[in-house]
């Protein structure tokens, strides 16, 4: 019996051909951590008594989630990761660089890679044809220090899509809609793995938005094989020998295989509390909106600023919402510069913020206050999410977020 994307990767980083289902250790090529999790692994790590990381140059510190920090507390424990960074040589990716999932697809994950971070999107990497997945603080302290993890070989789920998308759709209401399809438990510790030719057809930056948001399904990984877009992409970031094939094998087993047809897929949003609370813009009648925010490590790349952008351009944002906009990293930050988008957001009324997570983890820039509503193109709507247990967050394209901000309610028009 053949394998899948996932079978194949872990068994390259075991030593032996592994299956569903198996219990293994395998190496790891990359390890990361935010300003979040961070500071617990520091401390996991230091109790273990091992003098070293075991790959420095692959071991990543980064401080996304308060950039800058918003208090003194957090400033501390920003300290704690920029000290350990020094001592250890690890690489630090300080205020401005942008979020982690950005970050680590840019500059430091490549193909047939196994990528542990502690952050649950770190699976954002799985478009790179990586198996990437979030750990815990202390798991991933373990894999920093032995350059080794433990874990089950994941079932897959086979998601093929075909066809094209209607006018206006994006990758996000196709991920939207099959959450709200098999539900935020559907795939629990399933491997996604997306294929056809709507995937084939679609730009690496589309990719990353579903591989992102496999998490929100229970997924353990979102994978992708890779092909001439994955090795355009890693060519435009400079590491083009970096490029191997990765597919499954055409006898691969698969636990289930879903079928979705892109003509099918509406405008769809989440809507508050679970991400699976799925309707159509059509379906919401106008619900009216206090604050849009377009970025975060799901869409805060430059393919989604051009989306955004391009409705926006020569309009102005309606007077009775706030719209936020934050680059998901410094380099797309300067591209957005570049082709003049940071200026069309600026006339619009647009405030932009530094790259990084933004007003998406309720920390810092963006809190809602009682009762408000906002309209996100992040991945994650839980009550409480953006800062206030009494706010209200629906989960859209940048699409839709353009001109829900335009019209001050949600629509797709």
């Amino acid at each position: 019996m053949g394998q899948t994307i996932a079978e194949k990767i872990i068994s390259e980083h075991t030593g032996h051909k592994v299956k569903a289902g198996e219990l293994v250790i395998a190496d790891v090529d990359v390890t990361a951590v935010q300003d979040g999790t961070g500071p617990l692994t520091v401390q996991e790590f230091k109790k273990l008594g091992i003098p070293k990381l075991h790959n420095p140059e692959r071991t990543i510190l980064f401080i996304d989630h308060a950039s800058p920090s918003p208090r003194k507390e957090l400033s501390n424990t920003h300290t704690v990761l920029r000290e350990f960074s020094k001592e250890y040589g690890a690489i630090l990716s300080d205020v401005g660089a942008g979020v982690c999932h950005q970050r680590l697809i840019e500059t430091f994950v490549n193909p047939g890679d196994i990528l542990v971070g502690a952050d649950s999107h770190t699976c954002t990497s799985g478009a790179l044809g990586a198996f990437a997945t979030g750990m815990g603080s202390t798991d991933i302290a373990v894999a920093m220090a032995l350059g080794k993890t433990w874990l089950k070989v994941p079932q897959t789920f086979k998601i093929e899509v075909t066809g094209d998308f209607r006018k206006g759709i994006c990758s996000k209401d196709l991920m939207l809609y099959l959450i709200g399809l098999i539900g935020a438990d559907g795939a629990t510790y399933k491997a996604l793995e997306f294929c056809g030719d709507t995937i084939e057809s679609m730009s690496m930056s589309q990719r990353f938005t579903l591989a992102n948001m496999a998490v929100e399904a229970g997924a353990k990984a979102g994978l992708f094989a890779t092909d001439h877009k994955t090795k355009e992409y890693l060519k435009s970031r400079g590491r083009e020998e970096m490029f191997k094939l990765i597919e499954p094998d055409e006898d691969a087993e698969y636990e289930r295989v879903i079928k979705i047809y892109a003509e099918d897929i509406p405008h769809t949003v989440s809507c508050p509390h679970t991400v699976d609370n799925t309707k159509t813009v059509d379906e919401l009648k106008k619900v009216k909106v206090d604050q849009v925010f377009i970025g975060t490590c799901t869409n805060g790349r430059i393919e989604d600023l051009r989306i955004a952008a391009e409705i926006l351009k020569g309009k102005k944002v309606h007077p009775d919402v706030r719209l936020l906009i934050s680059p998901a990293s410094k380099d797309v930050y300067t591209q957005a510069l570049n082709e003049g988008l940071i200026t069309t957001f600026v006339e619009a009324n647009a405030a932009i913020l530094p790259p990084g997570c933004g007003p998406c983890v309720g920390v810092h820039a963006g809190i809602l206050a009682d009762g408000e509503v906002c309209l996100t193109t992040q991945n994650r709507n839980f009550q409480g999410r953006m800062g206030n247990t009494n706010g209200f967050i629906y989960l859209a394209s940048p699409y839709v977020a353009a001109y829900t901000a335009l019209n001050g309610y949600i629509s797709a028009e």
